[in-house]
């Protein structure tokens, strides 16, 4: 029998293991390793979802223990399993793990996917932040408008208990509000229901999509981080991002999603240089010849509120696309631009508790702020490092309406976002022989 640990950030590497690992009597999962996301490692894969070959669960440990883990307990192999990390990290840990005496794999596509009864559209991404949920929203809205049910199934974002949250369904922001959701959980979540599509999320992924099939005449997937797919896609629609051209063959897994693309979405060519958007559709013409290329913009809007002509602002970014995914501003920054606003003030000096912490994790963010709340005491640190800030106003360029979760004795004004294609081919043209096959 060969002893197994799975390197995760509390998403693929669960997967992984239901899909590949659970069953499998010739295979032990020692432990699941965890990274990127605060509170995932020192608790444990529960036994109702690791199966009757684990009754008491697998432990999840931080991912600084591996390389004790596979020496203390004879491991075999180690499985690589989370996203949006770049090819020396991937290496470093291969290379790690093989001077421990281990064997190191990358599972793919064939291994972990998935397959449908229904048609199935995944939208994925060469990094983090590119573009994908509001790619997501578009198609969404396409196939709603041509007479089709939808259900999204989000990449997973297991932050609570595991076990109860096995299969998530949200048709409302009650349901979102009811599940206690992080920020992260509630900028995937909040806008697609608010158009009247239902979101399925979890930890099972198995079950999720039976559930889903049974619900929706389409399927969409809507990847987080790059990762790729977790289902077996009819259509498969990957954004990429000008603004940091060059990433979609320097981050595990991007490049794959972008070889295996039927449609590349070069996003944000109203905010990138004609050299970048020149760049990566270069490279993405010589990586994938085959592969429709739509062009993009991502318009942003901000709500109405005080002028910023000449302010100083705070501005407050998407967490995960400022942090791991070495964004250095957002949607917010082209608000506040756009607004006139004369100074983005720095909230390093009045950070405080795990903001600050998250701030000195990631010395690239210097004028923004990352929207943490992956906790209800990291939400009020968030909080406490806004109103300790000195600013004429806080732009937000979250997904979500942050008024709701935090006060703010500074004026908030919301920065939102959306597709909006430029040219030919048209998403709803590369759509139509899914739509059609659906209909039929």
């Amino acid at each position: 029998m060969r002893r197994l640990i799975i390197m995760g950030a509390g998403g693929r590497d669960f997967h992984d293991f239901n899909v590949v690992y659970r069953e499998d009597p010739e295979v032990e999962v020692i432990a699941f390793t965890a990274t990127q996301i605060p509170g995932i490692a020192d608790r444990v894969y529960p036994a109702p979802l690791a199966g009757p070959r684990y009754p008491q669960g697998i432990p999840i440990r931080a991912e600084d223990d591996l390389i004790e883990l596979i020496e203390g307990e004879e491991v075999d192999e180690v499985v690589f399993g989370y996203s949006d990390v770049g090819y020396e990290h991937v290496m470093h840990r291969a290379e790690a793990a093989l001077a421990a005496g281990a064997d190191f794999t990358l599972l793919g596509p064939r291994s972990t996917m998935l397959e449908s009864s229904n048609p199935v559209v995944s939208v994925c991404a060469v990094r983090t932040g590119a573009g994908k949920s509001q790619t997501s929203r578009e198609v969404g809205r396409i196939l709603r408008q041509r007479g089709l049910s939808v259900g999204l199934v989000r990449h997973p974002m297991p932050y609570h208990d595991l076990e109860e949250m096995q299969v998530q369904r949200f048709a409302s922001i009650e349901e979102i509000d009811a599940s206690n959701p992080t920020i992260e959980e509630r900028e995937e979540y909040e806008a697609p229901v608010e158009m009247g599509i239902v979101v399925w999320a979890g930890v099972d992924y198995e079950q999720i999509l039976r559930r889903a099939e049974d619900e929706a005449d389409v399927v969409i997937w809507d990847g987080g981080n790059n990762d790729f797919s977790f289902f077996k896609p009819d259509l498969q629609v990957v954004v990429v991002d000008p603004l940091r051209a060059g990433d979609e063959f320097r981050y595990h897994p991007g490049e794959m999603n972008l070889r295996m693309a039927d449609v590349l979405l070069i996003n944000k060519i109203d905010s990138a240089s004609s050299e970048q958007v020149s760049q990566v559709l270069d490279g993405a013409r010589e990586a994938n010849p085959e592969a429709a290329v739509i062009m993009g913009r991502s318009p942003v809007s901000l709500e109405e509120g005080p002028s910023l002509q000449g302010k100083e602002v705070l501005v407050i970014e998407d967490g995960p696309t400022i942090t791991h995914g070495e964004m250095p501003f957002g949607a917010g920054t082209v608000a506040a631009r756009e607004a006139g606003a004369s100074t983005l003030v720095n909230t390093r000096p009045h950070a405080v508790g795990s903001i600050a912490e998250t701030l000195g994790r990631f010395p690239h963010i210097e004028t923004v702020l990352p929207a943490m709340g992956y906790s209800k005491e990291q939400l009020k640190d968030l909080e406490e490092t806004v109103n300790a800030t000195e600013c004429d106003a806080v732009i937000s360029g979250t997904p979500i309406d942050l008024g709701r979760l935090i006060e703010s004795r500074h004026p908030i004004r919301r920065a939102t976002y959306s597709l909006e294609v430029v040219g030919e081919p048209t998403l709803e043209q590369v759509l139509e022989p899914l739509i059609s096959s659906a209909a039929d």
